[in-house]
């Protein structure tokens, strides 16, 4: 077992270099500049379109898209996450958490708007994601494969089990229920809802969604109300400890940008490409649109919840601060290294054992929401490697439930690694595609905003751009364009 935790650890730091977060940086930066800062200047636009109807029951409506997506991001990234982040690279590393969202928008949209680009349809619904644009966009299958699979390994193998493994946590923590006894009834529940398809997922997720967010920024608010004295103190605390200006966080600074680079991707999945594969199944006129709509998610998760935790934890003072060899530089609980703890403990300390039960319940939500967007996206892959062979998906499904009880038995720092591996490895394929297909992505944004300052809805026409359409998915809206005279 020590040589498999060796082993792991040392393919994620390959895996999470430098290179990897100075990549990550770039292309949010080049998307950002290139389009003009849309997530930005179009943020009224976003909030108009989440609630759009669709034309067609082909897809899912662009709310559930955006719920399942938020719903697939707001996990345990946003709550052990942030911890890790803190716990590795100091407060510092929240405002490196904000600065990936804000720039990481643009790279969000333009993964989002290109797998609408080239979406498919498969037996009545839409299909897509970043495998479909790198192989009939780039032409390049190995690059497709590659991603495919590491979609596979990261959602469907290596992931879930962080998010088994903080609900165990916190259950046990609260009412002393066995680790096993959490792993089989996720595993009960995760296969009620994935095996009814997207359709299922995504309505369970439209419901699930606003309502753990809304509960947790409650009491994200209480625990700043009932400390707002120190909340200038703790806002000064971040942006000093981002830039080595606190002596005592100077010396990490390097993990202070790698650490919120990481969990920032991890969190948002803004570059990852997963959330451009849930975006790729709803029913929209033009691809800009879902890839405003997925700009505005990246917000929502990190701007909004990953901020809640970070407040709940700093302002409590309920974290540690470790450097490179893993000697405490702050050790306000040392009883607690870090994760999802540090939270329930903030929040028990503050208002009551009952709000730690609640939390618990809360992080149900949390976790159930990811493992369905997870389950998704590594099915998608599977189906795209198996040329959508029904057999396969069904394996898939049975080896995803069980990866999900893995959760319990494995070592907690390993859990981690393993799905920082997987969430690294589709950045790197990601990122590099949508780099190569700059050029459609800022064309696409440049059709939809010349088509609102004319006063019509958007609609798209691959033909347009050079891009093949084989099974018809836009052939209505061309048609209208036509018709329009658009072009």
């Amino acid at each position: 077992m020590e040589t498999f935790n060796t082993v792991i650890n040392t393919i994620n730091g390959i895996i999470w270099s430098n290179a990897l977060v100075i990549l990550c940086l770039c292309a949010g930066i080049f998307f950002s500049i290139r389009m003009k800062f849309p997530q930005f200047r179009l943020f009224r636009e976003m909030g108009r379109l989440i609630v759009a109807k669709p034309d067609t029951d082909k897809g899912i409506t662009p709310f559930q898209s955006f719920a399942a997506t938020v719903g697939s991001r707001v996990g345990m990234g946003n709550v052990a996450g942030v911890a890790t982040a803190i716990y590795f690279g100091g407060p510092g590393a929240v405002f490196w958490m904000w600065a990936i969202a804000l720039i990481g928008a643009g790279s969000a949209f333009s993964e989002t708007a290109l797998a609408q680009a080239y979406k498919r349809i498969h037996e009545g619904v839409y299909v897509g994601g970043p495998a479909h644009f790198m192989d009939r966009g780039l032409h390049l299958k190995p690059l497709a494969v590659v991603f495919a699979c590491a979609t596979i390994l990261g959602p469907g193998l290596l992931m879930p089990g962080v998010q088994v493994q903080s609900i165990a946590a916190t259950f046990d923590n609260a009412w002393h229920i066995p680790y096993w006894v959490i792993g089989v009834a996720c595993v009960i529940l995760v296969a009620l809802v994935t095996f009814g398809g997207v359709k299922r997922i995504s309505r369970v997720a439209e419901l699930l969604a606003p309502v753990m967010c809304v509960i947790y920024l409650v009491l994200a608010i209480v625990i700043i109300v009932l400390n707002i004295r120190r909340l200038p103190g703790v806002i000064a605390l971040i942006f000093q400890s981002a830039f080595g200006a606190k002596s005592i966080y100077a010396g990490i600074m390097g993990s202070t940008i790698a650490w919120g680079v990481k969990r920032g991707v991890y969190s948002n999945e803004a570059g990852q490409g997963s959330g451009a594969i849930i975006s790729a199944s709803a029913e929209c006129s033009h691809p800009a649109k879902q890839g405003l709509v997925q700009a505005g998610s990246v917000y929502i998760d990190t701007l909004l919840v990953c901020s809640c935790t970070a407040f709940i934890i700093l302002l409590t003072g309920t974290y540690n601060v470790a450097d490179a060899g893993g000697k405490l530089i702050t050790a306000n609980v040392p009883n607690i290294t870090y994760g999802v703890l540090w939270t329930q403990t903030a929040l028990m300390r503050s208002l009551g054992a009952w709000v730690g039960k609640l939390l618990a319940v809360i992080i149900i939500l949390f976790v159930f929401t990811s493992l369905m967007g997870y389950y998704y996206q590594a099915e998608s892959n599977v189906r795209y490697l198996s040329k959508e062979n029904k057999a396969w998906t069904y394996v898939f499904r049975c080896v995803f439930l069980v990866s999900c009880y893995a959760g319990v038995v494995v070592n907690s720092q390993v859990v981690w690694s393993m799905g920082d591996i997987g969430c690294g490895g589709m950045a790197w394929c990601n990122i590099i595609a949508i780099l190569l297909l700059s050029n459609k992505a800022v064309k696409i944004l440049r059709d939809y905003e010349k088509q609102r300052k004319a006063g019509v809805d958007p609609m798209f026409d691959p033909e347009v751009f050079g891009i093949d359409d084989p099974d018809g998915v836009w052939d209505e809206y061309a048609k209208k364009r036509k018709e329009y005279h658009l072009d």
